[in-house]
């Protein structure tokens, strides 16, 4: 479960001599490794936004960004400041989310256009290797989304000493016991930190 997947580049069909090579960060500032859609065991699994599948898909941000301008995020767009899409997009995010948690895409946009996007990628492995480690060891069968969110909210570190807890405390236990420890752990900090572990609907 530890294992990360491929890192692949693929070349873009509309733009042909643009290399995409961060496909699992999505042009609007999102991170895919994130998604529990990334998670799924099925042929519904997403590799990411900019996966070959996904440029396939109706998106106003693959079409404008990737497709026309050859760029693989909005905040590297010269026009991203006056962009009414990406506006109205990142308006919504602060109060809604949908399969996947928005609550931090200001801080994503905030922290690529600051460190760069092979930084940002460093930071999600970690929090994705986070994840799985989560979904491997605590996860019942139901709790993908929550984990996903927590991985996406809490601070790296808050995620490790949440994760060496839960360790400790489920030793011996079946994972359903397991999964109400960690359940218990995330909720615990979520209610010290003012943290929300859901989705916004």
């Amino acid at each position: 479960m530890d294992k990360e997947p491929n890192n692949i580049t693929i070349t873009c069909k509309v733009k042909p001599d643009m290399k995409i090579s961060h496909v699992e960060i999505g042009v609007c500032g999102l991170s895919c490794r994130l998604c529990p859609a990334f998670y799924r065991e099925t042929k519904s699994k997403c590799e990411g936004c900019k996966s070959e599948y996904r440029m396939g898909a109706a998106c106003p941000f693959h079409n404008c960004a990737v497709k026309r301008k050859g760029i693989e995020f909005c905040g590297f767009c010269d026009e991203n400041a006056i962009c009414a899409r990406w506006r109205k997009f990142r308006e919504t995010g602060k109060q809604r989310d949908s399969i996947v948690c928005y609550q931090k895409l200001e801080d994503n946009i905030a922290f690529i256009q600051k460190n760069g996007i092979e930084e940002f990628e460093k930071q999600q492995k970690t929090r994705e290797k986070l994840v799985r480690s989560m979904l491997s060891e605590f996860n019942e069968g139901r709790s993908k989304t929550l984990y996903c969110i927590a991985a996406t909210i809490l601070e790296i570190d808050e995620l490790e000493s949440v994760l060496e807890e839960a360790r400790m405390k489920s030793k011996d236990l079946d994972i359903k016991e397991k999964s109400e420890v960690m359940h218990s752990l995330l909720n615990k900090i979520a209610e010290n930190k003012n943290y929300l572990l859901k989705l916004r609907k």
